[in-house]
C-alpha cells in the first residue's frame, strides 16, 4: 500500500489524471479514467491495462472498496493515496467511493471481435450522451448481447460517465468503434439479419423472429439513422408510440429491443426442449 499521501492538487500525476475529464485530453493520452468499485473490479475481471490507481482512505469506507485495494496490491498495480480534497479533484460525478484508476484505452477493432454462434449485435449511430450509451450497455450485458458497435464520432465508449452508467459492462462487453460504412460490411460478412429502429418504419418490432443471427441498429433521437442503414438487406422495424411523444429514449428502445430477442429465444429453446421429450 502507498507509504506517501499525495496533498497538492498541482502533483503532475494528479494534473494529468484530472485531464482525463476532457475526451481530447484522453485521445492524447491514450488513456481513461475508471471511477468506482464495480468499474475498477470488471476492468480487472476483463484484464484491462491499468496504468496507476489513486485511492482516499477516508473514503474507502465498504467491503469492496477493501476487496478491490487488496486485488490491486495483489496483481502490483501502482496505488497512489490521495487527500480527500485531491480525490475531490479527480473524481468523476457525487458516488465518490475512494478508488479512481488510470487505465490505457482498450483498442479493439471489429476484426477483434469473436461471435459466438447465433450471436445478438446491437450497432448504436451517433449517441452522444454518455449516460445514455452506458445505460444501453448495461441492457445489452443483462439481456446476453454478444458485441456492441458504437458508430459517428459523437459516441465515446471510454467517457468517464458513459464507464461509471454503464457500470463497468463496457470492459465485460465485446465494443468497439468503426465507421457506419465499414460495420454494415462487416454485419453482412457475419451473416446477421440486420434490423434498424426507426419511427416511420411499417413493421412493429414484434414482427420479425430474431431467434437466428441477428443485429439491432440504433440512432439518436434527434438525427436518428443515416441512410447507410435503408439498405435492401436492412428491415426497419418500430416501436409503437401510443401517447403524444413520437421517439424513446434510446436506452429504453435499445432494452425493449434486446429483450424481445432473449425472448423469442428462450420460448424457441423450450419449445425444442418440449419437442425432444414427446420423440
Amino acid at each position: 500500500m502507498a507509504a506517501l499521501t499525495i496533498t497538492s492538487l498541482h502533483n503532475p500525476r494528479v494534473k494529468n489524471a484530472a485531464k482525463l475529464r476532457d475526451r481530447r485530453e484522453r485521445q492524447k493520452q491514450g488513456r481513461i479514467l475508471i471511477d468506482g468499485t464495480r468499474e475498477l473490479s470488471l476492468a480487472l475481471q476483463a484484464g484491462i491495462d491499468l496504468v496507476e490507481v489513486f485511492f482516499c482512505r477516508p473514503l474507502c469506507r465498504t467491503e469492496r472498496a477493501s476487496a478491490v485495494l487488496g486485488e490491486l496490491e495483489t496483481r502490483g498495480i501502482n496505488l497512489l493515496e490521495v487527500s480527500p480534497e485531491v480525490f475531490v479533484k479527480l473524481a468523476f460525478g457525487e458516488r465518490a467511493e475512494g478508488v479512481l484508476g488510470v487505465a490505457s484505452e482498450p483498442r479493439r477493432k471489429l476484426a477483434d471481435i469473436v461471435l459466438p454462434e447465433n450471436p445478438l449485435v446491437a450497432v448504436l449511430e451517433g449517441i452522444e450522451k454518455p449516460g445514455n450509451l452506458g445505460a444501453v450497455l448495461r441492457s445489452a450485458d443483462a439481456a446476453g448481447v454478444a458485441a456492441l458497435v458504437a458508430t459517428g464520432a459523437g459516441t465515446d465508449l471510454y467517457n468517464p460517465n458513459a464507464i461509471r452508467a454503464s457500470l463497468g459492462t463496457v470492459f465485460t462487453l465485446q465494443v468497439c468503434t468503426a465507421p457506419a460504412a465499414e460495420t454494415l460490411a462487416w454485419l453482412r460478412n457475419q451473416h446477421l439479419a440486420i434490423h434498424a429502429a426507426r419511427p416511420d418504419a411499417s413493421a412493429e418490432y414484434t414482427e420479425p423472429s430474431y431467434r437466428g443471427p441477428t443485429a439491432f441498429v440504433l440512432g439518436g433521437e434527434a438525427a436518428g439513422l443515416s441512410d447507410a442503414w435503408a439498405g435492401p438487406d436492412v428491415t426497419a422495424i418500430k416501436l409503437p408510440m401510443k401517447g403524444t411523444a413520437d421517439s424513446l429514449n434510446i436506452s429504453v428502445a435499445a432494452a425493449v429491443l434486446f429483450y424481445e430477442a432473449l425472448r423469442q429465444r428462450e420460448r424457441s429453446g423450450k419449445e425444442e426442449g418440449g419437442r425432444r421429450k414427446e420423440e
